[in-house]
Formats: structure tokens, sequence, C-alpha cells
């Protein structure tokens, strides 16, 4: 069985031109939550005038609903973490840069300051015994310094694991990354980290998402990233696609993965209306025609 962390609450609204309010994120949550998920990046604590989409988001972790699932609030730097702490979220979840260009550009951290932060990060999380961990963006390629060197990922991954990070994340951060590189670099850094899990973070841009799991799973990986209704994107990609589909790996995994299929797919019919949207993800639009 793989795991699953739905990031549609985070990463599916945090490049979207509508901004939902608070009452909108938390019944997301709740149709996820219903639907299968049992662990979810519920929110980013940035500063709501650098992501408006994030605004909020003590007052969407203070109404969910304790153990109806893990709650992962994701963090760029101290004081983010800091305030995920002050609230009920599970885990803390830190992004690391495999490029200084992407690095300057998203959190103002070149790659190795962003390794140095999440360590930061990491040890205050565990302080207060929380867990924590790690994303590496970028992983596979960059948008202004191209093709990333494996051999980078691999130092990167290695440090995070020295640091006590609960597992180690590998994102194809614009969707460029194609299914036998995928699961290269995931069976090379699963290798360097075992017994640590490796995660992996996928955006379909090129209609590779599905694909670039199954290659992730073959690889190793035992944990991955999807957003109902393939929403999200990078501001860095111009037309990406947006998040792997959680509806569409679901499909692909059939009883691989354990959530209900026609409830997410409703979800994510529901969450394109409110992002007034068209959904992007192929199950969706698949369903739609049938019902049409």
């Amino acid at each position: 069985m793989v795991e699953y962390v739905e990031v549609a609450p985070r990463d599916g609204l945090q490049n979207e031109p509508v901004s939902l309010s608070v009452d909108q994120k938390v019944a997301l949550i709740e149709k996820a939550i219903a639907a299968g998920a049992r662990r979810l990046e519920v929110a980013s604590f940035v500063r709501p005038d650098a992501v408006p989409q994030m605004a909020g988001a003590e007052d969407v972790v203070a109404r969910l609903v304790p153990g109806a699932a893990r709650y992962i609030g994701l963090v760029l730097n101290k004081r983010g973490a800091f305030r995920a702490l002050a609230t009920n979220v599970h885990e803390v979840g830190f992004v690391c840069v495999a490029s200084d260009t992407f690095g300057m550009r998203n959190q103002r951290q070149t790659s190795e300051q962003s390794l140095s932060e999440a360590g930061d990060v990491m040890a205050i999380a565990q302080g207060v015994g929380r867990a924590a961990h790690a994303m590496i963006a970028v992983a596979w390629g960059c948008p202004f310094e191209g093709a990333t060197s494996p051999d980078r990922v691999l130092a990167m991954a290695e440090m995070l694991a020295e640091q006590g990070s609960m597992e180690v994340g590998l994102a194809d951060t614009i969707g460029i990354a194609r299914p036998d590189e995928v699961e290269s670099l995931t069976r090379r850094v699963k290798a360097v980290v075992a017994p640590i899990p490796v995660r992996v973070h996928l955006h379909d841009t090129r209609g590779m998402g599905v694909a670039n799991a199954m290659a992730a799973i073959a690889g190793g990986a035992s944990i991955i990233d999807a957003a109902i209704g393939g929403t999200g994107g990078c501001p860095f990609a111009p037309g990406a696609a947006g998040n792997l589909a959680t509806e569409d790996l679901a499909y692909a995994l059939g009883k691989g993965l354990d959530v209900d299929l026609d409830a997410v797919v409703q979800t994510a019919v529901w969450l394109n209306e409110q992002l007034s949207r068209t959904c992007s993800s192929a199950l969706v639009r698949a369903s739609l025609a049938s019902a049409g």
C-alpha cells in the first residue's frame, strides 16, 4: 500500500489566482479526509502579503478536527516554524532548494542556506516533540539553471537524513522530469537515506505525473504527494498544469491507494468550481464526458 499526502489545501491553492476563504479551505480539508486522506498539508506559514492564498493559516488549523488525520504545516524559515508550532499541526515540513537561483527567488535563500535552515527548523520542531521533515525542490530541473545534478541532490538528501528528517522528499517542482530519471534518482536517494522513507512530489506540466509516480514507486518511494483536482502549479513555469491529481493517482494504483475514488472526483469538481477553473485531471475530464 502506497501512502499519499494530500497537498491540495497548500500547494494546490498557493498559486491559484482565486483565494479561498478560511471556510472554503476547511471544507476542502474535511472533504479530503472524508474521501480517505489521512495525511495532509493543510497550510503554509508564510507572509500573507507575499502569498495571499495562504492567509488565515492559524485560523484554518484551529478549526480542524483533532485526530481526524495528520496535519502538516509547511514553512520556509524559522519564523514560519515558530508560527506553525504555535498551532496544532502534527508535523512541520520544510523546503530546501537544489538551485541557488530558484532558492533566492522562492525563499531568499541559497541552496546551502536552505539546507542549514532546514536543520535549524527540524531541531526546533523536534525539541518540542513535533515531527519534522524536508523536501528538496527542483530535484530534477530548475527553470533558471537547467538540469539539476543528481550528485547534488544525493548530498543534500544525505545531509537531511543526518539532521533527523523523518523522511526525505524529492520535488519535480516544474514538472520537467521523465519517468526513467525519476526512477533512477529515487532509487539512488533511497539507497543513501535508508531506512528513512523517500517521498516524491510531482507536477503534471508535461502530462507525466502518473507515469512519474509509478516510476518513483518502482524506484523505492513509499510516499507520493497529490492534489485533488490537479490544482496548483509553479509561478516559474507558465502554463503548468498543476500538481499530480489525487484522482488520477488513485485510478492508476487501484486498491494500492486507500481512498474513495468517487468521493475524490466529486471533491475535485467542487474544488475547481470554487476556484473558477477547469479541472485539469484526466479522470475528472473523462468522468464529466461520460456523464454528459
